[in-house]
């Protein structure tokens, strides 16, 4: 009764302490969405005037006034864009006022929105007042991307305690400090989507409405939460409390409570994968999955993620300098997460189901070892070669989970799965393979327009699927060849598990460069995925921006 007692007592201390760390964050910033400019006097409230060198030259003194009254006058407006090139920024008025000019050149694997050089301005020029304006100026075929940047330079999650080293106890955070973005829409661009050419959503509609602006704040807000869940240290953010952050997300959509395979059960299931890299840790692994259904829907789609809340290397141990960040590699399913919340409440007229697949790839007596034997969901057999190669591992059970239990037509899984993603397509671009190559345009095409951007891998299991040749087992976890496509065998792997001759639809989303920027999460693949099913939904931009 005493150990009992005592337990109980140290697992709620336990709680009180996270929950004690994560109020730090409180400080934040609160982002208001506004569709047209307020009145208001930049001594008192700092603005960010920030866009294209067009938009900007475009907009007359009527339209800007009132955001620069009485402390700058048009001729200093005029001078400053003027002056200020493409990527640079300058201050109108002392701390009370700053024009940014987003870079004139875009190449055709970038975004127009020139998202990434869109979130560096406003991290530089954040004034970290109590009351702050951004001006956004752009085209409505931009908004959505832009509006995503400005959110990913402005963290939800923060430690800091604002003391001073060996001073007295902290005082409590600071209050939530408000940031107005408003938007200016630019001339409409033309024609983007077939949703144009059928006329009911017609191009020259240059406005904002409330519906509209409820999607972009949706949306930006959704960001904002995956790049929170990634940031977040693993004695935070632990198995326990990624079930509990999907508990919330469901409860506040009012959707049935989340299906959670847990512990031992996974083993008696056969999700040898998702159980065999996360046995080892203090916290049971888990397979978890939210649903909703659309009332007469034909098509079910599922998205996957991979929900390693820390990555040791296992037995496999990453080096010190490899093991940093790695807090990081549940990025994919917190991408999965917070799109699945941003999506339904855009009413989707699919089934929609967001399988996490979460564990901690821990070193302990019970680790997997190098040359066990590990049978999956899929009845498969995998030789482990390699106990650092596990997102793999548990996303290949998550997507046949998603096949076999919930009947998904399309399955899209998500993951920081390779570092060799980084050396394929770079920091910016996600890597994709796909057995459907329009699904595979389509999800090019929606990085462009959402500014998560990615871009397609060779997809040739004939060439690629021998690297898991195993003599004892169906396949080994790692590749034989690192230099021979290692990314697109990453990948491979998974759907081998669904099988090469799979009917459906299948994507897969290796965004482990993209997923952080420096030190920070960005929140990647919430917009990317918003977009990419954006036509599913019943949000009128959604769909309009859905390639």
């Amino acid at each position: 009764m005493l150990i009992t007692t005592v337990t109980s007592n140290l697992v709620s201390l336990r709680r009180q302490c996270i929950n004690a760390v994560r109020r730090m964050s409180n400080g934040a910033v609160t982002l208001k969405f506004q569709y047209g400019l307020t009145e208001s006097d930049p001594e008192q409230q700092p603005v960010l005037i920030v866009g294209q060198a067009a938009h900007l030259n475009n907009l007359s003194w009527q339209d800007i006034r009132c955001k620069l009254e009485p402390r700058v006058t048009e001729e200093v407006w005029r001078r400053g864009l003027a002056t200020v090139g493409g990527g640079e920024s300058c201050e109108l008025y002392p701390r009370g006022v700053t024009l940014a000019v987003l870079p004139p050149r875009c190449s055709r694997h970038a975004a127009p929105s020139r998202v990434h050089a869109l979130s560096k301005i406003v991290r530089n020029a954040h004034k970290a007042a109590s009351d702050e304006c951004i001006v956004l100026v752009c085209s409505k075929h931009d908004v959505l991307a832009s509006v995503v940047g400005v959110a990913r330079a402005l963290p939800l999650y923060s430690a800091r305690s604002g003391a001073a080293p060996l001073a007295p106890p902290a005082p409590p955070p600071p209050p939530a400090r408000a940031l107005a973005l408003q938007i200016h829409l630019a001339a409409a661009p033309g024609n983007h989507s077939s949703a144009d050419e059928q006329g009911d959503y017609p191009p020259h509609n240059n406005t904002l409405s409330t519906e509209e602006l409820a999607t972009l704040r949706d949306v930006a807000e959704a960001a904002r939460l995956a790049a929170k869940i990634t940031d977040m240290p693993a004695n935070l953010m632990d198995v326990d409390a990624f079930i509990e952050e999907a508990c919330k997300v469901a409860k506040e959509l009012d959707i049935a409570e989340p299906t959670i395979i847990r512990g031992e059960e996974l083993k008696e299931r056969g999700m040898g994968g998702i159980y065999g890299v996360g046995k080892a840790a203090a916290r049971p692994p888990a397979l978890v999955a939210l649903s909703y259904s659309a009332p007469g829907a034909t098509e079910t789609v599922a998205w996957v993620g991979k929900g390693i809340v820390y990555d040791t290397g296992g037995l496999s141990i990453k080096a010190r300098s490899s093991m940093v960040g790695m807090k990081g590699d549940c990025g994919g399913a917190a991408a999965v997460l917070a799109a699945f919340s941003a999506i339904v409440k855009a009413k989707p007229t699919i089934n929609l189901h967001a399988v996490l697949c979460l564990a901690e790839n821990a070193v302990g007596p019970n680790s997997t070892r190098p040359d066990d034997i590990h049978q999956l969901y899929s009845g498969r057999t995998v030789e482990i070669n390699n106990t650092d190669a596990e997102g793999r591992l548990v996303l290949s059970d998550g997507v046949v989970y998603a096949y076999r239990d919930l009947k998904a037509d399309t399955i899209v899984d998500m993951a920081t799965l390779t570092g060799a993603q980084g050396t394929a397509t770079g920091k910016y671009h996600a890597a994709v393979v796909s057995n459907n190559e329009r699904l595979e345009r389509r999800c090019v095409a929606a990085g462009r327009v959402s500014g998560d951007l990615a871009h397609a891998l060779p997809f040739a299991p004939e060439l690629h699927f021998a690297e898991f040749s195993s003599v004892v087992a169906d396949m080994k976890n790692s590749v034989a060849d690192r230099n021979n496509a290692q990314p697109s065998c990453a990948g491979l792997f998974v759907l081998a598990h669904l099988g090469f001759d799979f009917p459906g639809r299948w994507l897969h989303i290796d965004m482990a460069s993209p997923a952080h920027c420096g030190e920070r999460a960005t929140g990647y693949g919430v917009a990317l995925l918003t977009v990419l099913f954006g036509h599913y939904t019943q949000s009128h931009l959604l769909k309009w921006l859905s390639p």
